[in-house]
């Protein structure tokens, strides 16, 4: 695994956009030991100040020049963006961290969740986050995978607009608005109106598959961070009237019959989750309780018994998981790959 220095240089592309603001957050919040920090992004949001901690960060225009004497680069910007410049910081000597899609299924690159795969990162100067959806998935169930095992995933989500950054984020308020006025929604960003209203993720759907491409994005990434090319994965992706932090339903096949106490012992102790089942209050994993938080929410835990059983151990298991999809989706995650680099 790359070892940074004790204080590195820090750069972060697309500083301005939601995962950026988010990235900036992080790091002063953790106390993470950089020696500077480098606000990079398009020329035309050059000269905008961001806050940072108790600072502010000047943004600075991004070119070929922008990762001399940088040590870890943190994308957060566009795949276009990544594929043109993360190379460039690569060459100056910097390690980088994708939050794209560019390098996400390059064989050479490893995509790394830090509670799953971190063992995965090896030598690598290039480091890809995954998809918000699929680290929120493979955070709640690893534990369930180390201790049984998984044979088949179906999972839908319930994606929060900020996922698409912060135009979504502007729409469904905008939206908002306009619902409470009696006005016509007028959407602008989303295909569909994001307020009262569910509908397909926005990405393109296969013609040939049905699939569109969040949801092949899932299967492919949980493939590739389990090292499992074999593993069974259906997913449905929607997007719904939520401003922050994506939730999912899960059912899993399990490759052999577990009890509610065995996977309720597994996901008790695993790294960044937090349980979440109250069935008397009742309460469950909600967005609300998510955004904001860097734990993946997991709760309403309870046997599918429409598959087959042995007794109180099931094959067949159901769950409902939230997490902050701009944090552990995304930056946090990012953070969390860096900070294992640090030395000591």
């Amino acid at each position: 695994m790359p070892t940074l220095p004790a204080n590195p240089t820090v750069a972060i592309v697309g500083a301005t956009g939601a995962v950026g603001v988010e990235m900036l957050a992080i790091l002063a919040q953790r106390g993470f030991p950089a020696a500077s920090v480098r606000a990079l992004a398009s020329e035309r949001s050059a000269g905008t100040r961001l806050p940072f901690g108790p600072e502010e960060l000047t943004v600075e225009a991004l070119g070929p020049g922008s990762f001399e004497g940088i040590d870890l680069a943190f994308f957060c910007a566009s795949g276009a963006v990544a594929r043109e410049y993360a190379p460039v910081a690569v060459d100056a000597g910097a390690v980088v961290i994708d939050n794209s899609s560019a390098y996400r299924m390059d064989p050479a690159v490893p995509l790394i969740v830090p509670e799953v795969n971190a063992h995965a990162i090896g030598d690598a100067g290039l480091i890809a986050n995954p998809n918000c959806s699929t680290i929120i998935l493979v955070t709640a169930l690893d534990a369930i995978e180390r201790a049984v095992g998984i044979e088949r995933i179906v999972v839908s989500t319930y994606q929060a607009v900020s996922g698409a950054g912060a135009p979504g984020l502007e729409e469904l308020e905008r939206l908002t608005a306009q619902a409470a006025a009696g006005a016509e929604l007028a959407p602008e960003f989303f295909p569909f109106p994001c307020v009262h209203n569910v509908f397909c993720h926005e990405t393109p759907t296969d013609p040939a598959t049905g699939r569109n491409v969040e949801e092949q994005k899932m299967i492919e990434e949980a493939r590739k961070i389990w090292s499992r090319p074999d593993l069974k994965v259906a997913p449905t992706c929607v997007r719904v009237p939520v401003p922050r932090a994506h939730a999912e339903s899960v059912n899993v096949t399990l490759r052999a019959s577990a009890t509610e106490a065995d996977l309720r012992a597994a996901l008790a102790d695993a790294a960044g989750v937090r349980i979440v089942d109250d069935r008397t209050t009742p309460r469950f994993p909600m967005p609300v309780d998510a955004s904001g938080g860097d734990d993946v929410l997991v709760g309403r835990l309870r046997p599918d018994d429409s598959q087959p059983s042995d007794g109180p151990a099931f094959i067949g298991w159901e769950l409902f998981c939230c997490g902050d999809q701009l944090r552990k989706g995304a930056a946090l995650n990012a953070v969390q790959i860096a900070e294992r680099m640090l030395p000591g």
